[in-house]
Protein backbone atom coordinates (compact mmCIF):
# COMPACT_ATOMS: atom_id res chain seq x y z
CA UNK A 1 0.00 0.00 0.00
CA UNK A 2 1.38 3.37 -1.01
CA UNK A 3 1.13 6.39 1.24
CA UNK A 4 1.28 10.04 0.27
CA UNK A 5 5.02 10.32 -0.37
CA UNK A 6 5.22 7.13 -2.41
CA UNK A 7 2.23 8.24 -4.49
CA UNK A 8 3.85 11.63 -5.03
CA UNK A 9 7.20 10.09 -6.03
CA UNK A 10 5.66 7.62 -8.48
CA UNK A 11 3.25 10.19 -9.93
CA UNK A 12 6.01 12.78 -10.39
CA UNK A 13 7.62 10.47 -12.95
CA UNK A 14 4.58 9.55 -15.04
CA UNK A 15 4.91 10.41 -18.71
CA UNK A 16 8.37 11.92 -18.32
CA UNK A 17 11.80 10.92 -19.61
CA UNK A 18 12.57 9.27 -16.28
CA UNK A 19 9.35 7.26 -16.09
CA UNK A 20 9.93 3.64 -15.03
CA UNK A 21 8.88 0.75 -17.29
CA UNK A 22 5.26 -0.31 -16.81
CA UNK A 23 3.00 -3.21 -17.65
CA UNK A 24 -0.77 -2.54 -17.52
CA UNK A 25 -0.05 0.56 -15.44
CA UNK A 26 2.02 -1.32 -12.84
CA UNK A 27 5.71 -0.54 -12.37
CA UNK A 28 7.60 -3.42 -13.95
CA UNK A 29 10.64 -5.07 -12.35
CA UNK A 30 12.43 -7.89 -14.19
CA UNK A 31 14.98 -8.68 -11.47
CA UNK A 32 14.63 -8.52 -7.66
CA UNK A 33 17.34 -5.89 -7.26
CA UNK A 34 15.39 -3.44 -9.43
CA UNK A 35 12.51 -3.28 -6.97
CA UNK A 36 14.93 -2.96 -4.07
CA UNK A 37 16.79 -0.07 -5.72
CA UNK A 38 13.48 1.58 -6.56
CA UNK A 39 12.29 1.26 -2.95
CA UNK A 40 15.60 2.43 -1.49
CA UNK A 41 15.59 5.61 -3.58
CA UNK A 42 12.09 6.49 -2.41
CA UNK A 43 12.73 5.50 1.22
CA UNK A 44 15.94 7.52 1.52
CA UNK A 45 14.21 10.58 0.13
CA UNK A 46 11.22 10.07 2.38
CA UNK A 47 13.56 9.90 5.39
CA UNK A 48 14.99 13.30 4.36
CA UNK A 49 18.42 12.21 3.15
CA UNK A 50 17.86 14.06 -0.11
CA UNK A 51 15.07 15.75 -2.05
CA UNK A 52 13.13 13.56 -4.44
CA UNK A 53 13.59 16.13 -7.19
CA UNK A 54 17.37 15.84 -6.78
CA UNK A 55 17.09 12.11 -7.42
CA UNK A 56 14.84 12.66 -10.44
CA UNK A 57 17.21 15.21 -11.95
CA UNK A 58 20.14 12.82 -11.41
CA UNK A 59 18.19 10.06 -13.14
CA UNK A 60 17.31 12.32 -16.06
CA UNK A 61 21.00 13.29 -16.39
CA UNK A 62 22.05 9.63 -16.21
CA UNK A 63 19.60 8.69 -18.96
CA UNK A 64 20.73 11.63 -21.11
CA UNK A 65 24.38 10.65 -20.61
CA UNK A 66 23.66 7.10 -21.75
CA UNK A 67 21.63 8.29 -24.74
CA UNK A 68 24.43 10.65 -25.79
CA UNK A 69 26.85 7.75 -26.14
CA UNK A 70 24.55 4.99 -27.47
CA UNK A 71 22.07 4.43 -30.30
CA UNK A 72 18.43 4.67 -29.27
CA UNK A 73 17.85 1.03 -30.21
CA UNK A 74 20.96 -0.26 -28.41
CA UNK A 75 19.97 -3.59 -26.81
CA UNK A 76 22.21 -2.81 -23.82
CA UNK A 77 19.74 -0.14 -22.62
CA UNK A 78 18.70 -0.85 -19.04
CA UNK A 79 16.49 1.65 -17.23
CA UNK A 80 17.24 0.27 -13.79
CA UNK A 81 20.99 0.38 -14.30
CA UNK A 82 20.53 4.12 -14.89
CA UNK A 83 18.35 4.24 -11.75
CA UNK A 84 21.02 2.42 -9.76
CA UNK A 85 23.79 4.70 -11.05
CA UNK A 86 21.74 7.73 -10.03
CA UNK A 87 21.06 6.30 -6.59
CA UNK A 88 24.72 5.43 -6.05
CA UNK A 89 25.80 8.94 -7.09
CA UNK A 90 23.31 10.58 -4.77
CA UNK A 91 24.12 8.47 -1.71
CA UNK A 92 27.81 9.24 -2.26
CA UNK A 93 27.14 12.96 -2.75
CA UNK A 94 24.93 12.97 0.36
CA UNK A 95 27.69 11.18 2.34
CA UNK A 96 25.31 8.40 3.33
CA UNK A 97 28.08 5.91 2.55
CA UNK A 98 31.69 6.18 1.49
CA UNK A 99 32.85 4.91 -1.88
CA UNK A 100 34.68 2.08 -0.11
CA UNK A 101 31.52 1.08 1.82
CA UNK A 102 29.50 1.09 -1.39
CA UNK A 103 32.06 -1.08 -3.19
CA UNK A 104 32.26 -3.55 -0.29
CA UNK A 105 28.49 -3.85 0.07
CA UNK A 106 28.12 -4.32 -3.69
CA UNK A 107 30.76 -7.06 -3.59
CA UNK A 108 28.92 -8.79 -0.71
CA UNK A 109 25.61 -8.68 -2.56
CA UNK A 110 27.18 -10.10 -5.74
CA UNK A 111 28.79 -12.93 -3.77
CA UNK A 112 25.43 -13.76 -2.15
CA UNK A 113 23.63 -13.58 -5.50
CA UNK A 114 26.13 -15.99 -7.04
CA UNK A 115 25.63 -18.44 -4.17
CA UNK A 116 21.86 -18.49 -4.65
CA UNK A 117 22.03 -18.88 -8.43
CA UNK A 118 24.16 -22.03 -8.25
Amino acid sequence: MQIKFEQFAAASMLGSADSPPRDNGEILFQRPWEGRAFGMAIALSKKGHYEWEDFRQGLIASIAEWEATHCKDDPDWDYYLRWLASLENLVLESSLVSEEELKERTRQILVEANKTSI
